[in-house]
């Protein structure tokens, strides 16, 4: 297990100094926010890293490399969007953590931002684990996985172009998205998300000592259901839309689509 250690904990000194340069351009902007762009690509450059240096079978390096990069720079680049498009409004996460930590907020938010680095290490132990792996044959469990995160990918970009279509139309400004895949469930886009995790550790899982892998999709479960995903979304979504979005939640899976149900009378 050494290579694997040496590996990240290369990568996590690399990783504490690019975050720790992005927390002075943060500072020197005054927007947060951009450490979510960052957190996405990060998953790529580690995942390129691996790919260059690992003594695994090289065809295995490069397919879970291309498979994080790709996934990698889609989100990044939505986020991008999103963030630096209300610039210099920041997200509201952020804006509510100058709230609570507005004693010692400059040195807490340097620590936030170094956990940042510490997460993309332990989330990002697939492609580790796989760049490791010698076998000069592709698992079955690796193919699946293949398939998996082709279909998880394709149903989060649909999700993400059916929602950003809902928002440029002014007549819907104040409804609720519920069409295409938004029909069945409440957060499709978070949904393929985490079967892209999945994917991931599917395919760490056709290599020796594979398991740890299994912490990124529990770990981004936990975050999408109890921390900063589906919480904040859906107390955003009640505010601002109000009955609209409480009848949504009564007839509309939360997270695995499903078909809808009958509203409570």
């Amino acid at each position: 297990m050494m290579p694997a250690l040496l590996l990240a904990l290369s990568a996590l000194a690399g990783l504490a100094v690019i975050f720790g340069l992005l927390y002075v351009l943060a500072r020197r902007i005054d927007n947060y926010g951009i450490v979510d762009i960052a957190w996405s690509y990060a998953f790529g450059v580690i995942a390129a890293f691996y790919a260059l240096v690992g003594p695994g079978w090289p065809a295995r390096r490069a397919l879970i490399a291309a498979l994080t990069l790709v996934w990698s720079l889609r989100l990044g680049t939505h986020l991008h969007v999103r963030v630096m498009g209300h610039h210099p409004v920041e997200d509201g996460r952020y804006r509510q953590l100058r709230k609570d930590w507005a004693v010692g907020f400059a040195r807490r938010m340097f620590g936030f931002f170094q956990m940042q680095a510490v997460s993309v290490v332990l989330l990002g132990l697939a492609p580790l684990l796989a760049a490791l792996n010698p076998a000069p044959v592709f698992h079955p469990l690796e193919l699946a996985a293949a398939a998996l995160w082709l279909v998880a990918v394709l149903g989060e970009g649909i999700a993400d172009y059916q929602l950003a279509a809902f928002k440029r139309d002014p007549a819907q400004r104040a409804g609720v998205c519920a069409a295409g895949l938004w029909r069945y469930s409440r957060h499709p886009n978070y949904f393929f998300e985490w079967l892209i995790w999945v994917s991931f550790a599917l395919f760490a899982l056709g290599s020796p000592h594979g398991w740890p892998a299994l912490i990124g999709p529990a770990g981004i479960l936990y975050l999408l259901l109890r921390v900063t995903g589906i919480p904040l979304t859906e107390e955003q979504s009640l505010r601002s839309r109000g009955d609209a979005y409480r009848h949504y939640q009564q007839t509309t899976s939360a997270f695995v689509p499903w078909f809808p149900r009958k509203p409570q009378p």
